[in-house]
């Protein structure tokens, strides 16, 4: 499927991609959502037409379904002319606060190809990942702060919350989780002298 012109790419081919990503199966669902990702990072606009089955998806009681929709959907995010994103803003964002630390890291590491493809979202966005600390369930929370840290790598050179930023970032240091306090570190190399 790599590489494919857009047209190849039929509508039949995206419906039957998207029904196995529902499959009980892990191979096929595990291929549908490779190729669906691979389509989404390189031709988004091809995947853009399913918006709204992907977003049903954040609904679903399958965390898995809710992984798939929440790596896709923020591909998509830089084609989204019809402002369908924020739309879901709210219930994409819900799933940072669950208690499946896969889901919740992966919500949060994607906020920042969303807050770079939809600049009018930064703040907003650096507001809810600011927050992961009130409304965060999860045991894991340490972890996911890294996540929320690679996110704001993406988009802080044109961020206008650097010092807030930078704080949160700061804080880190002090982390129980080695990844965080090591993401933390490179962060703080790469930016604190802007």
């Amino acid at each position: 499927m790599r590489n494919l012109p857009k047209k190849v790419i039929e509508d039949t081919q995206l419906s039957q991609l998207l029904e196995d990503i529902r499959s009980k199966k892990d191979e096929i669902r595990s291929n549908s959502f490779k190729i669906l990702t691979k389509i989404s990072e390189e031709q988004p606009e091809v995947l853009y037409k399913k918006w709204d089955y992907l977003a049903d998806l954040l609904d679903s009681d399958n965390h898995y379904h809710r992984y798939i929709s929440i790596n896709i959907l923020a591909n998509l995010a830089i084609v989204d002319i019809q402002n369908k994103f924020e739309k879901i803003f709210d219930k994409y964002f819900s799933n940072i606060d669950g208690h499946k630390t896969m889901v919740a890291g992966q919500a949060a590491l994607n906020s920042g190809k969303i807050a770079k493809a939809k600049p009018k979202l930064q703040t907003k966005i650096t507001n809810r990942l600011l927050d992961i600390e009130k409304t965060h369930q999860g045991k894991q929370i340490d972890l996911i702060k890294a996540y929320v840290i690679e996110a704001f790598n993406e988009y802080f050179e044109e961020s206008s919350d650097k010092k807030t930023i930078l704080h949160f970032v700061e804080a880190q240091l002090e982390s129980k989780s080695p990844k965080t306090k090591k993401v933390a570190k490179d962060f703080l190399k790469k930016w604190k002298s802007m």
